[in-house]
């Protein structure tokens, strides 16, 4: 009688003060061949239970308790939501125009970017790092939409402005001199280590989760050039323990071999692009345990797009010169046992096609099911959270996504994803 009338005490009380304890939400999803991306192997005819948006059990299948919430997935290939570890969600596309992100507001590229990442999210990317927008903090904001409901897409970690030195590859250049870019545009611009440490600080204080710097020229950037080094070990060194005293890490978008180097040897987690390094600069990476993202598939698009639309002709110099040579770098640094995460650079190419590069990886020397491990279990390790995305083991959330027929057949399948789930939720 004691314990009843505790409980009715604690309900009464709970209802006068607004809330009452929420009963635990659970579904189940019968997967038909499910993919374990931690162990690398193919389960058959699996039971997946969900409790509140996250794994709970993953069993052989037999009926749930009747009046189950079930989806059934029976006739489809399942596996973890999928991670792009290089995308520009709260951005403008690639056009022909160096000045493009000058020619919209920060209100139309809010809605842009809305679009953009309810894209992303139904080509079953699940989660992203977004790594970089010209208007700083413009990932930020999306980011927090997303987490509140009010705009459909993936989980995101975001660094809010490129680290870059004045006229670098993180600025929008090529306009006339007397042209005045926006404040909010030139938010990580910097011109020494004490300002990399300022800057860095900032942007941990207004909300990012990581940092990103432009180490080296870029391929899109007018009047850089990839192979070329930006900012110098001392400012790498600051950048990087900015970061770590804030809690976070730090990428570096680098092209030449030089300048990928010296960010492995600064403490960064991992490289963007990479597409000039050397065998030295492979081994480096692998030794320090430092990630490789290497857009292989992006270089086809620019020349075939650019080409087509007229983008400036320096940027179709700098793509040719580096995307066969990124490909075959690609190529060395997976015999090699670097790590490779699954990164696109979406952004410059459409959003929502991110999936067009699992067949690039494979050409260029993966299996199936290592390209579909560096979009999951190896990207997930990037972002820091083994244990929360990548893969389908109990704890981890309910992101996933169905496809007909095998990928580890045919990889491209995963370009025609069929379901997207994120947080035991139906997206699609």
């Amino acid at each position: 009688m004691a314990g009843r009338f505790a409980k009715l005490v604690g309900m009464v009380a709970a209802l006068w003060l607004g809330w009452a304890p929420a009963e635990a939400r659970t579904s189940y999803v019968r997967a038909g061949r499910l993919i374990d991306t931690e162990a690398g192997t193919v389960l058959t005819d699996r039971l997946i239970r969900i409790d509140d948006g996250r794994v709970a059990a993953v069993t052989a299948w037999s009926p749930p308790p009747a009046g189950s919430e079930l989806i059934d997935w029976s006739g489809f290939t399942v596996l973890p939501g999928l991670i792009d570890i290089h995308t520009h969600l709260a951005d403008w596309g690639q056009t022909d125009n160096v000045a493009e992100p000058l020619l919209h507001s920060a209100q139309a590229t809010a809605y842009a970017a809305a679009r953009n990442a309810r894209a992303t999210l139904h080509a079953g990317f699940t989660s992203v790092h977004d790594v970089g927008s010209y208007r700083g903090l413009a990932d930020v904001a999306l980011r927090d939409a997303i987490e509140r409901g009010d705009v459909e897409g993936p989980r995101m970690n975001v660094v809010g402005a490129y680290i870059t030195i004045p006229g670098g590859g993180g600025e929008v250049t090529g306009l006339a001199p007397d042209v005045t870019i926006p404040a909010d545009m030139r938010m990580g611009v910097v011109r020494d280590a004490q300002e990399v440490r300022h800057k860095v600080n900032r942007l941990f204080q207004h909300g990012v989760d990581s940092i990103k710097l432009i180490a080296t020229g870029a391929v899109l950037t007018e009047g850089t050039e990839p192979g070329t080094r930006e900012l110098t070990d001392d400012e790498i060194a600051a950048a990087v323990a900015a970061a770590r005293a804030n809690g976070g890490w730090v990428t570096a978008h680098a092209h030449g071999a030089e300048g990928i180097k010296a960010a492995i040897r600064g403490g960064v987690r991992a490289i963007e692009h990479a597409s000039l390094i050397d065998d030295e600069g492979i081994a480096l990476a692998k030794a320090k345990g430092v990630f490789l993202s290497m857009d292989i598939y992006n270089g086809d698009h620019i020349d075939e797009i650019g080409t087509r639309e007229g983008w400036p002709e320096s940027q179709l110099r700098k793509n040719r010169e580096t995307t066969e040579a990124q490909r075959q770098a690609f190529r060395r640094a997976v015999k090699a046992g670097a790590k490779l995460a699954y990164g696109t650079d979406a952004g410059v190419y459409p959003h929502g096609l991110n999936a067009r590069q699992f067949r690039y990886m494979v050409r260029y020397g993966m299996t199936s099911m290592q390209a579909i491990q560096a979009a999951t279990v190896v990207a997930a390790e990037l972002l820091g959270r083994p244990n929360d995305v990548g893969a389908l083991s109990p704890g981890h959330h309910a992101d996933m996504i169905a496809v007909e027929g095998d990928p580890l057949q045919d990889i491209g399948l995963l370009e025609r994803v069929a379901h997207v789930m994120k947080g035991g939720k139906l997206v699609r």
